[in-house]
């Protein structure tokens, strides 16, 4: 067979991938829901396509070959170009405009991925978005002027879809340290701000004073400022950057309360593509500032 007869049908690739994931002809002909012969026969037919041997096999075990390695990785990035085909032609008759916002510090991490990736595939809804803080956000989805919004708010509040649940911890440089007997130095965000009314709450509640060294309405600032030493603010614990450290729990400070990052929709949007970014952000996996 000539190279350019070579054809490998993507229904062989997907049978091969469930034995090589699953090293079983077995488990993967009850994955697929097909008998087991068939399963061997579309193994044979890829490797008549493919001219080399895939998979070796005796009484007791089964392994890929050095091919098989090599066809694995090819009918991997295959299907996924398929997917992603398939997914950008079904999607693309999903028209509109999507009012986006997110609150700044959810908008560091893989959200831009996550954007960028609903453009392909919904190419014909204009995407408009807005970074700001939360309860800006939430007052503008209120008044009817965004259609979904992703923000930090207080946990247990029942609004919206949770994506993650999370502590505020208090965050400052490594070896920063504080005198009991002075007020706390709060860089902070300006009101409202949940992280905001959580530090000065807390720090009443414990009968500390404090004062506020640096007032953003972006957490670039907020991070530069305490990289700069000018005092500690709050963040979500798993939104900590590399570079920063968390410092509940090893100074006296007191314990800050959980948040949640949700998404809230507006019930008078049109909900398909509302509901389409909220899947993908839904099974967004999160990752610290900066990294």
């Amino acid at each position: 067979m000539s190279a350019v007869d070579r054809h490998f049908d993507p229904v062989l690739l997907r049978t091969f991938l469930a034995v090589a994931n699953g090293l079983s002809f077995t488990r993967a002909a009850a994955e697929l829901g097909v008998s087991q012969p068939a399963v061997s026969q579309q193994i044979r037919r890829l490797e008549q396509a493919a001219g080399r041997q895939l998979i070796s096999r005796d009484t007791r075990t089964l392994r890929l070959t050095d091919n098989g390695e090599a066809m694995a990785g090819f009918a991997r990035s295959i299907l996924s170009a398929q997917d992603e085909a398939v997914s950008y032609f079904t999607g693309s008759a999903m028209v509109g405009r999507l009012r986006f916002g997110a609150a700044d510090e959810l908008a560091l991490g893989e959200l831009p991925t996550i954007l960028r990736n609903f453009r392909q595939l919904y190419p014909r809804i204009n995407l408009e978005l807005t970074v700001t803080q939360s309860g800006s956000l939430l007052r503008r989805l209120q008044g009817n002027h965004l259609d979904l919004i992703f923000i930090n708010q207080e946990a247990d509040t029942d609004l919206g879809r949770m994506v993650r649940r999370d502590r505020l911890v208090w965050v400052g440089l490594e070896g920063f340290e504080m005198d009991p007997a002075q007020p706390v130095p709060l860089v902070t965000y300006h009101a409202p701000s949940f992280g905001r009314a959580a530090a000065i709450g807390a720090l009443d509640g414990a009968g500390r004073s404090w004062r506020i060294t640096c007032n953003t309405r972006q957490v670039n600032g907020i991070l530069a400022a305490v990289r700069a030493g000018l005092g500690v603010c709050v963040l979500a614990q798993s939104r900590v950057p590399p570079d920063l450290r968390n410092l509940s729990g090893r100074t006296d400070l007191p314990a800050l309360p959980d948040v949640e990052m949700a998404l809230v929709a507006n019930p008078a949007s049109a909900s398909e593509p509302v509901e389409a970014l909220s899947k993908a952000i839904l099974s967004l996996p999160l990752s610290p500032l900066g990294r």
